[in-house]
């Protein structure tokens, strides 16, 4: 009998994303032991936008739910280049507010959290043996801030 390759139920991929979702439910639920479980003890975090609004960090410090009244519902959640653990949310709070968050996971867990306040994101691969600003650039993921497309908002180009 001839054996078969098959491919897994869930790549590595999948089961970030799934972890990702799963830390969104876990934090408006308030289940601390499954966010503990989801991310690093030392998690490394970057912000960008208005003091104010540093919500994700105050959620993931433990703060008490009714302190933070940002609840974070993702209108999308997507794996970027396959292979870096990199997974990506955006979502709206009203007309006002665009959030990012660029997750980093390894074997599972967040690492690292990049946060985005009103900031439209380019995420562009350079890894593909890039030779000078623009030669082998592949954008792998962009905002799409319904609303807030008509205003202005700063732009960042972030490079993995």
């Amino acid at each position: 009998m001839e054996a078969h390759n098959v491919e897994p139920l869930t790549t590595p991929e999948m089961k970030n994303r799934g972890n990702i979702e799963l830390l969104y439910r876990a934090l408006q639920q308030g289940d601390a032991s499954t966010v503990a479980k989801l991310v690093a003890s030392d998690v490394e975090w970057w912000f960008h936008g208005p003091h104010n609004c540093q919500h994700m960090m105050r959620l993931l410090t433990g703060e008490p739910p009714s302190q933070v009244s940002f609840k974070f519902e993702p209108s999308s959640v997507q794996v970027v280049v396959p292979g870096h653990g990199c997974v990506i949310a955006e979502g709206w709070e009203g007309s006002q507010v665009y959030w990012v968050h660029v997750w980093k996971l390894k074997d599972g867990v967040v690492t690292e959290l990049r946060e985005y306040f009103n900031t439209w994101i380019t995420v562009t691969d350079y890894s593909r043996g890039a030779i000078g600003w623009d030669m082998g650039r592949c954008t792998v993921w962009e905002s799409v801030p319904r609303d807030l497309a008509r205003g202005s908002l700063p732009s960042l180009l972030l490079a993995i």
